[in-house]
């Protein structure tokens, strides 16, 4: 049975429902695209970081094990659960969106309008506290802090050596990695302690649910870091993890890799609405090479303060968060006793290896409010009669619009776009023979890197080029041989 590290950090803000300027919500991309996936909560302010923790955990309960470096020794009240509904709420809100116009009909112009508590048990565990103590002590461990939160039995762990760390922990049933003592031992040699979390089964099935409720937990350190190296101990490749972070200043940015902001209001064809969720994961996998692999993605940035007036998103792809989710979240300044002041949203996303990611995350808190979403945009073409002289007008450059959409959709993802000529087709059969013909047919493109297609390009499309060269030369040499001959 497997066991997956994640480390997610998320901040929570509360933002009002309002509706999009001329567009309304076809579609998000949300988290769960992704597989390996972790997410995060984190909120900082000042030196305080609150960073709650989520996971995509399966298989049997018993079998996970959390490990999580951090920079002191927490206290009881320092940690908590959370309700995972704050995840999707954060997530929905947040992703990126597909958003959908109407034309007008120039034939009849006309005005469209568009619409769109915790209960956890808190006790210090006793049984076997002795011996584990004992058993640590001569192995180089030190049992900081020991408790039990809802679920979950808690230690705060300190080491003088990763493999005595490591011999510890599974002989206390600790589930990990082969390899864990090369990613357990920098943080050892940079003093910091480890919050070690299992799974009570009795007590979680107190709770009525076999899901993994979240974990919350506060300090104060200058580091403002997000620990990776542990979760690539066992994995087979790239993970993906999306940040939810909020401050009262700004954007969450990345300070050791690059802060990328991901290809965005960008407009495509129609056939995508049905396709949003490959489309964006397609994107996203091609923009992640295109950047080399190693940086970390903007997917959304919005001042939520309730007070900000005006949008928080165009379109809202879900409702915003309220009072209780800025609670849940770690956002005490955010809720409607939290004495107010802004609060900034920033979504990040990153998909990481051992071989681009070396280094744990590094953060800063930026000044830069800049508004920034994943938006992309659908246009329906104006219906009813178009014979009028404007409407022929607007079916000729809708020819024109929609062969940029295509090729828009092929720079972005990579898909073969070859077979799509009936969407340009459709359009020029609605105009008279005459301006029809004067359409330039288009040769849709296929890019050199993305195979599996049959368009220009490719090697499908090029050995009868190739063949019909091949021939004209041995054709070439067999005349030129009968012209020796003869001489």
């Amino acid at each position: 049975m497997t066991m997956r590290y994640l480390f997610l950090f998320l901040v929570a803000l509360l933002a009002q429902r309002s509706s999009a300027f001329c567009g309304f919500y076809v579609a998000r991309a949300d988290a769960t695209l992704f597989n390996d996936r972790s997410e995060v909560i984190l909120v900082r302010d000042g030196q305080r970081t609150i960073v709650t923790m989520s996971n995509d955990f399966q298989g049997d309960v018993k079998d996970f094990a959390m490990v999580v470096p951090v920079p002191v020794v927490l206290r009881q009240q320092d940690i908590r659960i959370v309700d995972r509904r704050v995840f999707g709420m954060l997530d929905a809100y947040s992703s990126p969106r597909l958003v959908e116009y109407h034309d007008e009909n120039p034939c009849y112009p006309q005005v469209l309008y568009d619409s769109v508590q915790e209960e956890s048990l808190m006790r210090v565990p006793t049984a076997n506290a002795s011996r584990m103590k004992a058993e640590a002590k001569d192995l180089g461990v030190t049992i900081e802090a020991q408790y039990a939160v809802g679920e979950y039995d808690i230690l705060i762990l300190s080491a003088t050596e990763s493999t005595g760390l490591k011999q510890w922990l599974i002989q206390n049933g600790y589930r990990i990695p082969d390899t864990a003592h090369e990613v357990l031992d920098p943080y050892i040699r940079s003093n910091l302690k480890f919050f070690v979390v299992k799974v009570d089964v009795s007590r979680l099935q107190l709770t009525g649910s076999n899901l993994l409720r979240p974990i919350q937990i506060r300090y104060d350190s200058h580091k403002f870091m997000l620990p990776i190296r542990l979760g690539m101990a066992n994995s087979k490749g790239s993970q993906d993890m999306v940040v939810y972070a909020f401050t009262r200043t700004g954007r969450v940015e990345c300070v050791n890799y690059r802060t990328v902001k991901v290809p965005t209001d960008r407009n495509i064809p129609l056939f995508v609405k049905q396709k949003f969720g490959p489309f964006y994961k397609d994107l996203f996998a091609r923009a992640h090479r295109r950047e080399g692999r190693n940086v970390v993605f903007l997917e959304y940035a919005w001042n939520v303060t309730p007070s900000f007036g005006g949008m928080k998103c165009d379109p809202c792809v879900g409702p915003p968060p309220m009072p209780r989710e800025f609670a849940e979240a770690g956002v005490d300044w955010g809720g409607q006793n939290g004495g107010g002041g802004q609060v900034f949203f920033t979504r990040l996303h990153v998909r990481y290896g051992r071989e681009k990611f070396p280094q744990d995350l590094v953060f800063q808190v930026t000044p830069n409010t800049e508004h920034f979403q994943a938006r992309y945009v659908l246009t329906n073409p104006a219906t009813g009669d178009l014979s009028c002289a404007s409407g022929q007008d607007y079916l000729e450059e809708l020819y024109y619009r929609r062969h940029r959409e295509l090729e828009e959709l092929q720079a972005l993802t990579g898909w073969d776009i070859t077979k799509r000529q009936g969407y340009l087709k459709e359009v020029g059969d609605r105009l008279p023979a005459e301006r029809r013909n004067s359409l330039p047919e288009w040769n849709l493109p296929l890019g050199p890197n993305d195979g599996g297609g049959t368009g220009p390009g490719t090697p499908g499309t090029q050995w009868p080029l190739a063949l019909g060269t091949l021939l004209f030369v041995l054709l070439l040499l067999y005349r030129l041989r009968n012209a020796v001959a003869h001489r």
